[in-house]
């Protein structure tokens, strides 16, 4: 199902909910970490221990045969962290009181993917040599780090870009972990077309540098780092509100200058490349009838990660059976591949799939 006719409606709308997000902001989450043992990876290699940092908000809730029925699973994207979802445009709307994800309700486990944040990864110590982990290996540990936390059915898994796609390899790995399902901003195929392309030059980006040094660098290879952070603001960005706000020649430049050191500072050059080439095998499109959870599909007009233009969601949406699909207009208010992040614009598609999965 199409989402259509925001326009001016919507930027009231989102005014007025962020002065009311302004009043009560979401509490800070609880960080803490989750250590996988021997963990094998698809490629045959192992780690003795995989760390898994999480962060929480809430308290699990059992009901009446003992199990937590409380537990939401909410999975970042490429580079990202499970902290990321503080942002006052994703907590404010969806985890300060009254919210639709309030603490004092559910049980949000925020993880850092494998490869990011303060999970394993390769700047730990390993570089180049870290295992060579896949979107498989990242949801195997999300699941292992699920079951140590006594949960046995999540009520709702939501993910972002590389969290949407780990939310439909949950889906047709384990059909039956989830309530309730939220992607938000993917496909369920393959990466091919311009959508692996620019991740693979970004990655050569970074390895043709001769700083690289094969990823034994001493420092990083910022040359290569500055090419892949322009090829992901790129991919990020929207081209209305950019238009919007960069106007003119000289406001670009004078955005640049200031943004793209911002972009590289605290980038490693092996974890950006592990993190990007994870999306190498990913192609849960055979296994779609699988899915028999309830789910609502979000993706943004104006994404250039996922062009709606290709008609990739109309030929899986025949396919699935417990699907709404949502496809939100390009305006000035949504934020292309970002749009992910601005709970505003898609927090009454929440509303009604926990309505309907109560």
């Amino acid at each position: 199902m199409m989402l259509k006719g925001v326009g001016a409606a919507l930027a009231g709308l989102l005014m007025a909910l962020s002065v009311g997000a302004a009043a009560q902001a979401a509490p800070d989450p609880v960080a803490q970490d989750y250590v996988i043992k021997d963990f094998r990876f698809r490629t045959g290699e192992t780690l003795r221990e995989l760390r898994i940092r999480y962060h929480t908000l809430g308290t699990p809730k059992t009901d009446a045969s003992g199990r937590v029925g409380n537990a939401v699973l909410i999975l970042h994207g490429t580079g990202g962290t499970g902290r990321q979802f503080t942002n006052p445009l994703f907590a404010d709307v969806l985890f300060a009181p009254g919210g639709l994800l309030d603490p004092a309700k559910y049980f949000i486990v925020m993880p850092d993917n494998l490869g990011h944040g303060g999970s394993s990864k390769p700047s730990d110590g390993l570089r180049a040599r870290f295992p060579k982990y896949d979107y498989a290996d990242m949801v195997a540990a999300q699941h292992a780090l699920v079951e140590g936390l006594g949960i046995e059915k999540l009520r709702l898994i939501m993910g972002t870009s590389m969290g949407c796609m780990h939310g439909f390899i949950w889906a047709t790995t384990w059909p039956h972990a989830a309530r309730a399902l939220m992607p938000l901003a993917c496909q369920p195929t393959e990466i091919a077309g311009r959508n692996r392309l620019w991740r693979r030059m970004a990655i050569d980006a970074v390895t043709s540098d001769p700083a690289y040094k094969g990823g034994e660098y001493t420092d990083q290879p910022v040359q290569g780092l500055k090419t892949a952070a322009d090829l992901l603001i790129l991919a990020g960005a929207a081209p209305i509100p950019m238009q919007a706000q960069l106007p003119t020649r000289a406001a670009v430049d004078e955005w640049l200058a200031r943004e793209l050191p911002r972009r590289i500072a605290g980038m490693d050059a092996n974890d950006f490349i592990y993190q990007v080439d994870s999306s190498r095998t990913y192609d849960p499109s055979k296994d779609l009838e699988k899915i028999t959870a309830p789910m609502t599909w979000v993706n943004s007009a104006d994404d250039f990660i996922n062009p709606p233009e290709l008609g990739l969601a109309e030929a899986a949406m025949r396919r699935l059976r417990t699907t709404r699909y949502v496809l939100i207009p390009a305006t000035v208010q949504s934020r292309g591949h970002g749009t992910h992040t601005h709970a505003a614009l898609w927090k009454d598609e929440l509303a009604d799939l926990l309505r309907r999965t109560e």
